[in-house]
Parts: structure tokens; sequence; C-alpha cells
């Protein structure tokens, strides 16, 4: 099988980042292997419609993944926390696991999804006297994972760090737990400027990744498609839900009382830490953004 011919191995596809990557592979032309959990499943069912080959394997089985690796000439890694346990190591687990079996399959190119920030968050002020702990657990295993990667011995990897997804806005929300007439619920400050990334973004950045593997070699790309402030988020969110809404300014007593989850304290990090991607650096790459309005007219219009 040529290097060409052989399929991209693609975890979490029948989720969000995972899917984008799977779909911008399969109009790209290039084989996908996808790895899920159920074949059967409505989503499994839509991705190999498009054209990919599913096959049954679980990201916590590490020998079912070292077998759908097998003939893979790149792998696409996706990993997500146990919600119901966030301070576990499921999530380091299945990542450890999948970059080993993928350099144990002899897979030549590994590309990784992240988050903005991981492996810099260390540096962020009050990080050491403790001011940070709720995002400890979160950013030591993301960047654990990103180790593991750059450790593993893969002939190309590349690491994708996205900012806020856009996909955060979509209902059922958490910004918007009491739908679009309940209005905006978070810690974000209306001045506090996010680096928004669109999910379909991420498949591109990723299958542009898979499509020049010199280039992309140890790229870590900090990944935003755009970079708006609360106040400007709430007017583009305003004109696609057809429902005014503001920017608001809670504490976190406030919030988690109007319906805000608990981990929606982690989001007072972007008020005085941020993510560092920026637009730019996909642009640099000659990589195609989504803006958060034309994010907004597909997915939020009335009928979209």
């Amino acid at each position: 099988m040529s290097a060409d011919s052989a399929p991209v191995l693609v975890t979490g596809a029948t989720g969000r980042q995972g899917g984008a990557t799977a779909r911008a592979l399969l109009a790209a032309g290039v084989p996908v292997r996808a790895l899920v959990r159920d074949p059967a499943a409505d989503r499994a069912k839509a991705i190999e419609a498009l054209g990919a080959e599913l096959v049954t394997g679980d990201l916590r089985d590490r020998d079912s993944v070292r077998r759908a690796a097998d003939g893979a000439r790149a792998v696409f890694s996706v990993q997500m926390p146990d919600m119901n346990d966030l301070r576990g190591d499921s999530e380091w687990v299945q990542g450890r696991d999948l970059v080993d079996a993928a350099r144990d399959a002899g897979v030549a190119q590994f590309v990784h999804t992240s988050v903005s920030g991981a492996g810099q968050h260390r540096t962020a002020p009050g990080w050491a006297e403790g001011r940070w702990a709720v995002m400890e657990h979160y950013y030591e295993t993301k960047t654990a994972i990103q180790d593991r990667v750059r450790e593993a011995g893969f002939r190309h990897w590349t690491l994708l760090k996205p900012g806020f997804f856009m996909e955060n806005f979509l209902p059922p929300s958490f910004l918007l737990p009491n739908g679009a007439e309940g209005g905006l619920v978070t810690l974000v400050k209306p001045g506090t400027e996010l680096s928004l990334v669109a999910v379909a973004d991420i498949g591109t950045a990723a299958a542009a990744a898979i499509a020049d593997p010199e280039r992309f070699h140890e790229v870590e790309l900090e990944l935003a498609s755009e970079r708006l402030p609360m106040t400007r988020i709430a007017e583009v969110l305003s004109r696609a839900l057809g429902t005014e809404l503001a920017a608001p300014s809670m504490t976190a007593d406030e919030a988690l009382a109007a319906g805000m989850p608990e981990f929606g304290v982690m989001h007072e990090w972007q008020n005085e830490i941020g993510h560092p991607a920026r637009p730019a650096y996909a642009r640099a790459l000659g990589i195609p953004l989504t803006s958060f309005a034309q994010w907004a007219e597909e997915h939020l219009r009335p009928g979209a």
C-alpha cells in the first residue's frame, strides 16, 4: 500500500474535532479509518456514509487501538476527560496509550489536538502560589500528552492548540443555561477578548498538516479563528438568535445561581490570563478561517 493510499486513523470521529477532521480529509480525497465504539450508531453511520472506513475500538482498550493503527499513514488524536470524574486519569491514559500504540504500529505522522496555552500555563501570574489550582489537573494532563507526542519518535508530528470553541454557544449551551431568552451566564467579563475557534477550522488545520507533513513537522499551532471581546460576541449572537443579549458581569455565586455548571468557574482564567491562540498564526500557514459572524449565521439562525 502506498503512503498516499494508506488511511488516516481518526479518533473521536463521531465527536466534534474528530468529526471535523474526518470530513475535511474525506473532502480532500484522503482515505479515513474512523475509530468508533459502536459502528451501528447514527453518528458512526453518518461518517461511513461520507466514505470513511469504520473500525471498532475504544481508546480505553489499547490492543484495539494498536490494531486500528496498523497500516495507517497518520493518526489524528483527540481525547475527552471523563465528565463524571474530571480529576481522574482517563484522558491521560487514553492519550498515552494512543501515542504508544501508534508508535508501536510504525505510524509515521501524529497530529494531536490539545488546548491553547497548555505548557505555558505554569508561567501565569499566580500559578506558583496556587491561584489557579482549579485549572491544574486540566492543563497538566494536556501538557503531559503533548510531551508524550514530542518524545515518541514519530517521523512527523504536529500539535494543534485550539482556543474557545464557537460551538460552546450551540444550544443547549452551558453559556445559555436558560435559553437565549435567559441571557448569557458566564464569568467572562464584557471587555475580555476570547480566542474563538470554529471546530471546522480544527479539521481544516489537521487536514492541512496531514497533506504536508514536512511543513507541519513540529508545528505547535495556537489556533484561533477570530479574537473578539464578549461585548462583540453578544452582538453577533443577538443578531443570529433574534434575541437581545448583553455581555454579563457576574460573580461566581451569581453565575452558579443562574445555572452555570461548576466547571464554569474555570472561565475566570480568561479574564486574567486568556488563551495565547491568535488568528494570525493559522493565516501565516495558509489555513482558511471562519469568522464568528459567519459561524453564527450558519449554525444559529432559525432553520440553520
